[in-house]
């Protein structure tokens, strides 16, 4: 939700209050403790006293707005995830109001893997998306461009420190990397999850796929949407642009 300039009713006193009101006003929202306000968006109650969180839910419900009551996940229209900020990345971890303090704990171990300039990247990302549009005129070869620069150890990679600082370099020079490549996978189970990370994305990332006849439809599904599909009997050697793969089952 868009609370930029928009009025959230708050509640109570105390650490789980100010904790609210911080997380509220650094969303744009004008934090007010009045709750007669007629203008508000949404309402949060954090009170310590069941008997009165309860009564203020009922009020606040009854003048048609969406309450938050906290830790009360019982009494709740809407909860409130845990969030990483990499403005404008935004991610959020949610529990359904199951456990705030699991999704704290997952927050604060994805803190440590998303690099601070994520933000820049996706900046960066937004200002040249016309230019990116001229490099690659046709939709699918763009997403295949876009997908090959931020997949790991792609030019972009989503989880380097600076990968920012790579955009400029990567659009002078869209093509450098465009080049054949084949990978041999060796499926140890027909079960799609039990595929390896590296076997996930390497399908999400090809562009043709050959497989014998024994690889199960549920695994090549993992493969991406428009990536062209050959029987491996097909397979000739001949160089094919982008990533190929080669499935077989394991004996």
């Amino acid at each position: 939700m868009n609370l930029h300039e928009r009025k959230v009713i708050l509640l109570g006193t105390g650490e789980m209050a100010d904790a609210k009101r911080r997380l509220y006003e650094r969303a744009g929202a004008v934090v007010v403790d009045d709750e007669t306000t007629l203008d508000a968006t949404l309402a949060v109650v954090a009170l310590e006293n069941d008997d009165e969180a309860l009564a203020a839910v009922k009020r606040l419900r009854a003048r048609g707005l969406l309450v938050n009551a906290v830790d009360r996940s019982a009494l709740c229209d809407y909860t409130t995830p845990a969030i990483i900020d990499r403005d404008p990345v935004l991610i959020a971890v949610g529990t359904g109001g199951a456990s705030a303090g699991l999704a704290k704990s997952l927050r604060q171990r994805l803190e440590q893997l998303v690099p601070g300039n994520l933000g820049r990247l996706a900046s960066g990302l937004f200002a040249a998306r016309e230019r990116i549009k001229q490099i690659w005129p046709d939709g699918a070869q763009r997403r295949k461009a876009i997908d090959a620069a931020l997949d790991p150890g792609g030019v972009l990679d989503v989880l380097s420190e600076h990968s920012e600082a790579k955009l400029e370099t990567w659009l002078s020079m869209p093509f450098a990397d465009d080049l054949s490549e084949v990978e041999d996978l060796l499926l140890a189970s027909a079960d799609p999850d039990d595929l390896t990370i590296r076997q996930a994305r390497l399908l999400g990332r090809a562009d043709q796929v050959f497989a014998s006849d024994d690889v199960p439809e549920a695994v090549l599904d993992r493969a991406r949407a428009d990536a062209e599909r050959f029987s491996l009997a097909l397979w000739d050697e001949k160089p094919a642009k982008g990533l190929t793969l080669r499935i077989r089952m394991k004996i």
